[in-house]
């Protein structure tokens, strides 16, 4: 019973994480599509290893197992799309792998604080209970937001990542 309830969680930390889009001016419409997929190391007939994604509803997962987070985001409106910004929670059971975020044309920043704060890896940083600070790490991040450096023309697409493990 216990393995039962233990796959059942894993299985609903897992779902695609609600990623968001918004707009800082209201041109244009953004549809977004999230992706869960677990990284899956088999053998090939030469015997390399070979790693492929799987829909996490379809994989066998658990602790130290990758994640990979994947949203798709389209500009399904007639005129070009500005101020996009599109942000993904980290899920509690999961440790963002550092540097695996990826958005092309994109500024990409964390928060540390769960979505109240943004800013680069090399400026975010963690103060202690006795008022010491040290910089933030990869196991800190709540939040991942990308913002479009440029507009997005009508019918343009576009995508932005991420990898976490399970706890």
């Amino acid at each position: 019973m216990q393995k039962v309830l233990q796959a059942v969680l894993v299985l609903a930390l897992l779902m695609p994480a609600g990623a968001w889009a918004q707009q800082k001016q209201q041109k244009g419409t953004i549809a977004l599509k999230s992706v869960a997929e677990v990284e899956v190391a088999t053998t090939n007939a030469k015997g390399e290893k070979v790693v492929h994604r799987v829909n996490v509803d379809k994989a066998t997962k658990g602790p130290g197992d990758t994640v990979v987070f994947t949203t798709t985001y389209t500009n399904t409106g007639k005129q070009p799309a500005t101020g996009v910004v599109i942000t993904n929670p980290i899920d509690a059971h999961m440790t963002y792998v550092d540097n695996s975020a990826q958005g092309h044309n994109t500024l990409i920043e964390f928060s540390t604080d769960g979505g109240k704060t943004y800013n680069t890896p090399e400026k975010l940083t963690i103060t202690n209970n006795q008022g010491l600070s040290r910089p933030a790490k990869g196991a800190d991040y709540t939040h991942i937001r990308w913002t479009l450096e440029k507009p997005l023309p009508s019918g343009g697409k576009g995508s932005v990542s991420f990898k976490a493990k399970i706890k």
